[in-house]
């Protein structure tokens, strides 16, 4: 067993631990303590065979859960710059996949890496070639790799979907990996398509692109847009689809999707009515506000996501369309936008929301007895009074180390 000591411990399940101690075993927590008698020892843990390790200055905390990226598009990094538009942006990144063909593995693998560096345990990764998967399931990284279908017109939506899941079930399994048969958009995906991914997910959770652009709401309200006009450049445009005229949260419910296996991502366009309808079904919303930034997409109204009683996950997105997978860098941006959301809601975000989305809670998002010990420490300055605000002001790798507790 290993007692570690610290100036503080954020169990994110209740309020910080000031000068705390956490003691783990086979990597696993055994309890969590506030007091020390006059040997460093909190009296919890008297007579424990332990090595006690005291870390200083920093805080502890479970690794962090980003809950919606796509890490075969690493190779894109810096190749796509900001744009004014969703749908100029998605055009110039398909553009750059036609033109280069496959993932190539090595900025996949330096990308896996870079979220390890940055604090993160968990990720929801969104797939199309399931490039990643083995590079992921020989990393130290757990999660759901969502194999994202699109299919606007094809003739046999239930035939794409037993094809995609028979690749998933090819892959080496992996405890710490679950697979699921996602959708990508409400202008990428037919009706039938969404059905037949819907009737298919069971009790695996379900990613989708969700009310992300202007565009996207023109297009269900209308049928017309850019949405409209790439889906004819690209041959993939079906006569007889007819806009279903309402938001997309309507649209989703309309077909069965919204539940709380439910992860909508980005939600930039959402309208208090449509927050309210994924609370209710206790689906999760998940914020990636500085993609939405570089994409055009507009900019996420992230108090509005917190006031409408959603719960609220946070992701990076790719690489093709943000800076760095840092999900302090996340934090700290959302902070910017909101300065009204608490702290601690924010740090619960990129902990336990992303958890319990991916549905690895009663694994990993909070510092509690029985859960998994992937635990990080973050280097605070002393006389730091405000720990949580700390650390949602932008924290960068080089001061985040990751506790070995095997």
């Amino acid at each position: 067993m290993i007692l570690y000591r610290a100036a503080w411990i954020l169990p994110i399940s209740g309020p910080p631990i000031r000068n705390g101690a956490v003691l783990t075993s086979a990597g696993r927590i055994v309890r969590v303590s506030a007091a020390f008698d006059d040997r460093g020892v909190p009296p919890a843990f008297a007579g424990a065979d332990c090595e006690i390790v005291d870390l200083g200055d920093v805080a502890v905390l479970p690794g962090l859960v980003n809950a919606h990226t796509h890490l075969e598009l690493s190779w894109m990094r810096q190749r796509i710059p900001p744009s004014g538009s969703m749908s100029e942006w998605a055009s110039k990144l398909l553009a750059l996949r036609r033109e280069h063909g496959n993932d190539p593995p090595a900025p996949i693998a330096d990308a896996i890496r870079e979220t390890r560096a940055a604090g993160t345990a968990l990720v929801g990764d969104v797939t199309n070639t399931l490039a990643a998967y083995d590079l992921l399931s020989d990393s130290r990284l757990g999660g759901v790799v969502f194999h994202e279908l699109l299919g606007f017109t094809s003739p046999s939506p239930g035939a794409l979907v037993d094809s995609a899941r028979a690749a998933l079930d090819g892959l080496t399994p992996h405890a710490q990996w679950r697979r699921s048969v996602v959708p990508h958009a409400p202008f990428s995906v037919s009706p039938a398509l969404f059905q037949a991914i819907g009737q298919a997910a069971g009790q695996l959770p379900v990613s989708v692109h969700l009310g992300e652009s202007a565009e996207e709401l023109e297009f269900l309200r209308t049928g017309t847009g850019p949405w409209r006009e790439l889906l004819g450049r690209i041959g993939a445009w079906n006569e007889e689809w007819q806009p279903p005229v309402c938001g997309p949260v309507e649209y989703l419910d309309r077909l069965g999707l919204v539940n709380d296996r439910l992860l909508a991502v980005h939600g930039t366009q959402l309208d208090g009515q449509e927050l309210a309808r994924l609370a209710a079904r206790r689906a999760t919303l998940v914020t990636c506000p500085r993609s939405n930034r570089w994409t055009g997409a507009g900019t996420p109204p992230i108090e509005k996501f917190y006031e409408s009683g959603v719960r609220v996950a946070i992701g990076t997105d790719s690489l093709a369309s943000v800076e760095d997978l840092n999900l302090f860098a996340e934090l700290a941006f959302m902070r910017k936008l909101a300065p009204n959301v608490p702290a601690v809601r924010l740090l619960e975000s990129a902990t336990l929301a992303g958890a319990q989305a991916l549905g690895f809670a009663s694994e990993f998002g909070t510092i509690e007895t029985g859960k998994r010990a992937e635990l990080i420490a973050v280097r605070i300055p002393p006389g730091i009074g405000d720990v949580e605000q700390y650390l949602v002001s932008g924290i960068q790798p080089d001061a985040i180390s990751w506790l070995d507790t095997e």
